[in-house]
């Protein structure tokens, strides 16, 4: 199940009509309220599917890790029919259509976005919405819902660069204290050995907490993660100076190294090489979410 077809990614030649069609109406069959209702045509009855792209963002950071192919949170069917439409492209072998994003999912949708002309951080194989809109459409198989959008990557906070929504989630975290949070690292920082990588796409913050009383650090922890960031507090035990680290879940610019520490938030883990866990208090770990849940309350 990590094989992809013998097609070059680049010329895929996509189904019939007919194949497109059945396979539309197998996706359907396995989202339920979220099927959009099927439109005759002909003898064939075409149905779009209703993709919620914020599960399958959430699939796409926590799957390619995990060991086997279990499917995560709801968003198994969701990834299906992603998938299927990767295979109707040619993109990826029909064997590997399981509702889990793992490695060869990352890889088949990285081959799609470089079709359409994307490269780096716009290839990573994280869905974007312009992208995931199109494999939609183009197949017939689904329509995009909460589609999530980073925004500018050249936006800034406290002079350090972010993306927008990443700003959004560090503005709202801040409200929630009393001391304002100060960044120490921004995103898109490429040649930092200490970061391994984890800086070098969108959505990842340092916070400097050299002023911050130690409840102070995990109210901050707390308040970061209650907005949707994956966040720890690194220490000198873990062989760092005392800062905070955070991973904006769900953000389509992650780096590589960075979305695996959303894995390891997933499970309870700290995001170090170690993958040991997660030192955070219980009373300041709150629950896995991301930004626009945050909003919907």
């Amino acid at each position: 199940m990590t094989s992809l077809t013998s097609q070059p990614s680049g010329t895929p030649h996509p189904r019939s009509r007919r194949w497109l069609l059945r396979r539309a109406i197998m996706a359907a069959g396995g989202i339920g309220a979220a099927t959009v209702p099927a439109v005759l045509s002909g003898n064939a009855a075409q149905a779009a599917t209703a993709v919620d792209m914020e599960l399958v963002l959430v699939a796409a950071m926590v799957d390619p890790p995990k060991s086997g192919t279990g499917t995560t949170l709801t968003a198994g069917p969701h990834v299906r029919v992603v998938e299927q439409a990767l295979d109707a492209k040619n993109f990826l072998a029909a064997g590997s259509v399981d509702g889990h994003y793992g490695t060869t999912t990352i890889s088949a949708y990285s081959a799609w976005q470089k079709s359409l002309g994307y490269t780096g951080l716009d290839a990573n194989g994280i869905p974007g919405p312009t992208s995931l809109t199109k494999l939609g459409s183009d197949t017939g198989l689904f329509t995009v819902t909460r589609a999530i959008n980073v925004g500018s990557s050249t936006d800034s906070y406290g002079g350090r660069r972010v993306n927008t929504r990443t700003k959004n989630m560090l503005v709202a975290a801040d409200a929630m204290l009393s001391w304002s949070i100060t960044l120490s690292q921004g995103s898109y920082t490429t040649g930092n050995p200490s970061s391994a990588g984890t800086h070098d796409g969108g959505g990842v913050v340092d916070v400097n907490v050299g002023s911050m009383t130690a409840t102070q650090r995990w109210q901050t922890v707390k308040a970061m993660r209650d907005v949707g960031f994956a966040a720890w507090l690194r220490t000198p035990e873990q062989g760092f100076s005392y800062h905070i680290h955070a991973n904006a879940v769900g953000d389509t610019d992650m780096s590589g190294p960075a979305q695996r520490q959303v894995h390891d938030y997933f499970f309870g883990k700290n995001g170090l090489a170690s993958h040991a866990a997660d030192n955070t208090p219980s009373a300041y770990r709150g629950t896995f979410t991301w930004w626009e849940k945050y909003k919907r309350g």
